[in-house]
Protein backbone atom coordinates (compact mmCIF):
# COMPACT_ATOMS: atom_id res chain seq x y z
CA UNK A 1 0.00 0.00 0.00
CA UNK A 2 3.42 2.16 -0.59
CA UNK A 3 2.78 5.73 -2.72
CA UNK A 4 4.49 5.81 -5.13
CA UNK A 5 7.77 7.76 -5.35
CA UNK A 6 7.81 11.15 -5.71
CA UNK A 7 9.57 14.52 -4.51
CA UNK A 8 6.41 16.64 -3.20
CA UNK A 9 3.34 14.66 -4.02
CA UNK A 10 2.57 11.19 -2.41
CA UNK A 11 -0.03 9.38 -5.21
CA UNK A 12 -1.92 6.35 -3.78
CA UNK A 13 -4.33 4.46 -5.94
CA UNK A 14 -7.21 4.02 -3.78
CA UNK A 15 -9.17 6.65 -1.55
CA UNK A 16 -8.49 4.02 1.26
CA UNK A 17 -4.70 3.73 0.94
CA UNK A 18 -4.95 7.49 0.65
CA UNK A 19 -6.85 8.10 4.01
CA UNK A 20 -4.56 5.90 5.91
CA UNK A 21 -1.58 7.34 4.59
CA UNK A 22 -3.32 11.20 5.91
CA UNK A 23 -4.28 9.67 9.47
CA UNK A 24 -0.73 8.34 9.86
CA UNK A 25 0.92 11.42 8.89
CA UNK A 26 -1.19 13.19 11.20
CA UNK A 27 -1.06 10.64 14.12
CA UNK A 28 3.01 10.84 13.52
CA UNK A 29 3.89 14.10 13.19
CA UNK A 30 0.81 15.92 14.69
CA UNK A 31 1.04 18.88 17.87
CA UNK A 32 -1.22 20.17 19.70
CA UNK A 33 -3.61 22.42 18.56
CA UNK A 34 -7.09 24.08 18.92
CA UNK A 35 -9.70 24.05 16.17
CA UNK A 36 -12.67 26.87 17.25
CA UNK A 37 -11.91 26.10 20.97
CA UNK A 38 -11.65 22.41 20.74
CA UNK A 39 -8.24 20.62 21.24
CA UNK A 40 -6.71 19.05 17.91
CA UNK A 41 -4.03 17.21 16.77
CA UNK A 42 -2.56 19.29 14.03
CA UNK A 43 -0.27 17.60 11.46
CA UNK A 44 1.99 19.63 8.40
CA UNK A 45 0.44 20.54 5.15
CA UNK A 46 -0.07 17.81 3.33
CA UNK A 47 -0.22 17.16 -0.91
CA UNK A 48 -1.16 14.21 -2.57
CA UNK A 49 -3.04 12.02 -5.14
CA UNK A 50 -5.56 9.68 -5.63
CA UNK A 51 -6.55 7.29 -8.60
CA UNK A 52 -9.38 5.82 -7.96
CA UNK A 53 -12.50 6.76 -5.39
CA UNK A 54 -15.42 5.07 -4.62
CA UNK A 55 -17.56 4.54 -1.99
CA UNK A 56 -17.33 1.00 -2.49
CA UNK A 57 -13.68 1.31 -1.24
CA UNK A 58 -12.77 -2.02 1.07
CA UNK A 59 -11.04 0.29 3.43
CA UNK A 60 -13.44 2.29 3.76
CA UNK A 61 -15.98 -0.16 4.15
CA UNK A 62 -14.51 -1.90 7.09
CA UNK A 63 -13.02 1.10 9.30
CA UNK A 64 -14.72 3.94 7.66
CA UNK A 65 -18.16 5.39 9.44
CA UNK A 66 -20.39 3.48 7.48
CA UNK A 67 -23.67 5.00 8.77
CA UNK A 68 -22.46 8.25 6.92
CA UNK A 69 -21.09 6.22 3.88
CA UNK A 70 -24.46 4.87 3.51
CA UNK A 71 -26.21 8.47 3.61
CA UNK A 72 -23.04 10.23 1.29
CA UNK A 73 -23.68 7.50 -1.28
CA UNK A 74 -27.35 7.62 -1.83
CA UNK A 75 -27.11 11.46 -1.96
CA UNK A 76 -24.85 11.05 -4.98
CA UNK A 77 -25.48 12.30 -8.41
CA UNK A 78 -23.68 12.69 -11.82
CA UNK A 79 -25.38 16.05 -12.88
CA UNK A 80 -25.76 18.18 -9.85
CA UNK A 81 -23.35 19.09 -7.27
CA UNK A 82 -24.82 18.33 -3.86
CA UNK A 83 -23.90 19.43 -0.19
CA UNK A 84 -22.36 22.66 1.45
CA UNK A 85 -20.29 23.71 -1.70
CA UNK A 86 -22.61 23.02 -4.32
CA UNK A 87 -24.32 26.86 -4.14
CA UNK A 88 -20.58 27.97 -4.43
CA UNK A 89 -20.02 26.05 -7.03
CA UNK A 90 -22.81 26.71 -9.06
CA UNK A 91 -23.64 30.13 -7.72
CA UNK A 92 -21.42 31.86 -6.42
CA UNK A 93 -22.89 36.16 -6.73
CA UNK A 94 -24.48 35.37 -9.80
CA UNK A 95 -21.44 32.94 -11.40
CA UNK A 96 -21.61 29.39 -12.36
CA UNK A 97 -18.11 28.35 -11.79
CA UNK A 98 -17.90 25.28 -13.17
CA UNK A 99 -19.62 26.47 -16.41
CA UNK A 100 -17.08 28.98 -16.42
CA UNK A 101 -14.50 26.09 -16.56
CA UNK A 102 -15.45 24.01 -18.92
CA UNK A 103 -15.91 27.39 -21.25
CA UNK A 104 -12.58 28.27 -20.66
CA UNK A 105 -10.79 24.90 -20.78
CA UNK A 106 -12.75 24.10 -24.24
CA UNK A 107 -11.41 27.59 -25.66
CA UNK A 108 -7.68 27.18 -24.43
CA UNK A 109 -7.17 23.55 -23.50
CA UNK A 110 -3.63 23.90 -22.17
CA UNK A 111 -4.43 27.05 -19.87
CA UNK A 112 -3.17 26.92 -16.05
CA UNK A 113 -6.25 29.80 -15.00
CA UNK A 114 -9.07 27.05 -14.77
CA UNK A 115 -8.93 28.37 -11.20
CA UNK A 116 -12.17 28.89 -9.29
CA UNK A 117 -12.70 30.27 -5.29
CA UNK A 118 -15.33 29.05 -2.58
CA UNK A 119 -14.74 32.04 -0.69
CA UNK A 120 -15.80 35.74 -0.59
CA UNK A 121 -13.94 38.57 0.21
CA UNK A 122 -14.57 40.07 3.33
CA UNK A 123 -17.43 36.65 4.91
CA UNK A 124 -17.47 36.33 8.68
CA UNK A 125 -14.43 33.81 9.43
CA UNK A 126 -17.16 31.59 10.81
CA UNK A 127 -18.72 31.04 7.34
CA UNK A 128 -15.41 30.02 5.90
CA UNK A 129 -15.40 26.98 4.57
CA UNK A 130 -12.55 24.56 4.51
CA UNK A 131 -12.49 23.87 0.75
CA UNK A 132 -11.33 27.44 -0.52
CA UNK A 133 -10.16 26.86 -3.93
CA UNK A 134 -10.63 24.20 -6.91
CA UNK A 135 -7.81 24.08 -10.16
CA UNK A 136 -8.78 22.07 -13.26
CA UNK A 137 -6.26 21.59 -16.01
CA UNK A 138 -5.95 19.27 -19.14
CA UNK A 139 -2.98 17.13 -19.44
CA UNK A 140 -2.09 14.12 -20.87
CA UNK A 141 -5.11 14.06 -22.41
CA UNK A 142 -6.77 13.83 -18.82
CA UNK A 143 -8.59 16.34 -16.55
CA UNK A 144 -6.87 16.51 -13.36
CA UNK A 145 -8.56 18.94 -10.77
CA UNK A 146 -6.85 20.17 -7.60
CA UNK A 147 -8.54 20.29 -4.27
CA UNK A 148 -7.17 23.34 -1.84
CA UNK A 149 -8.58 23.18 1.51
CA UNK A 150 -7.28 25.11 4.48
CA UNK A 151 -8.23 23.00 6.88
CA UNK A 152 -9.71 19.95 7.44
CA UNK A 153 -10.64 16.44 9.97
CA UNK A 154 -8.49 13.88 8.11
CA UNK A 155 -10.34 11.10 10.43
CA UNK A 156 -13.43 11.79 8.07
CA UNK A 157 -11.66 13.42 4.92
CA UNK A 158 -13.23 10.40 2.79
CA UNK A 159 -16.56 11.72 2.95
CA UNK A 160 -15.80 15.13 0.93
CA UNK A 161 -12.65 13.79 -1.36
CA UNK A 162 -15.34 10.84 -3.18
CA UNK A 163 -18.13 13.82 -3.67
CA UNK A 164 -15.34 15.88 -4.70
CA UNK A 165 -14.71 13.11 -7.66
CA UNK A 166 -17.90 13.58 -8.53
CA UNK A 167 -17.21 17.11 -9.42
CA UNK A 168 -14.04 16.05 -11.35
CA UNK A 169 -15.87 13.76 -13.47
CA UNK A 170 -18.83 15.98 -14.38
CA UNK A 171 -16.45 18.85 -15.66
CA UNK A 172 -14.63 15.93 -17.32
CA UNK A 173 -17.85 14.89 -19.16
CA UNK A 174 -18.71 17.53 -20.31
CA UNK A 175 -15.40 18.52 -21.84
CA UNK A 176 -15.08 14.62 -23.35
CA UNK A 177 -12.44 13.73 -21.36
CA UNK A 178 -11.74 11.19 -18.59
CA UNK A 179 -10.63 12.23 -15.21
CA UNK A 180 -7.26 11.53 -14.30
CA UNK A 181 -5.84 11.97 -10.84
CA UNK A 182 -7.74 14.10 -8.05
CA UNK A 183 -5.14 16.14 -6.34
CA UNK A 184 -5.80 17.46 -2.78
CA UNK A 185 -3.60 19.81 -0.66
CA UNK A 186 -4.63 20.32 3.12
CA UNK A 187 -3.02 23.11 4.65
CA UNK A 188 -3.69 22.36 8.49
CA UNK A 189 -5.20 18.51 8.49
CA UNK A 190 -5.54 17.58 11.90
CA UNK A 191 -8.07 15.31 13.73
CA UNK A 192 -9.73 15.62 16.99
CA UNK A 193 -8.68 14.87 20.54
CA UNK A 194 -12.30 12.85 20.94
CA UNK A 195 -11.73 10.83 17.98
CA UNK A 196 -7.89 9.85 18.72
CA UNK A 197 -9.23 6.71 20.03
CA UNK A 198 -10.98 5.83 17.04
CA UNK A 199 -7.86 6.89 14.21
CA UNK A 200 -5.26 4.45 16.93
CA UNK A 201 -7.76 1.90 16.49
CA UNK A 202 -7.79 2.04 12.91
CA UNK A 203 -4.25 2.65 12.46
CA UNK A 204 -3.40 -0.31 14.56
CA UNK A 205 -5.67 -2.35 12.53
CA UNK A 206 -3.73 -1.74 8.93
CA UNK A 207 -0.05 -2.20 10.00
CA UNK A 208 2.35 0.61 8.49
CA UNK A 209 3.85 -0.67 5.41
CA UNK A 210 7.01 -2.67 5.62
CA UNK A 211 6.49 -2.38 9.26
CA UNK A 212 6.92 -6.05 11.48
Amino acid sequence: MAAAAGRDVQRWETCGQAWIAVLRHVWSAGEAGMEDGEPIIEGPPVLFEVASLSWEDPILHEHGDRARIVRRAQERTRRAVRGRYGPRLRDLEGVDQLAWVVDLLRARPWTTSAWISLTIPGEAAEGLPCLTALSFRIRGYRLIMTAMFRSQNVFRGYLTYIPLRAVQTQVADELGLPAGPLRIFVDVPHVHVGDAEGVASVLTAIPEPNAA
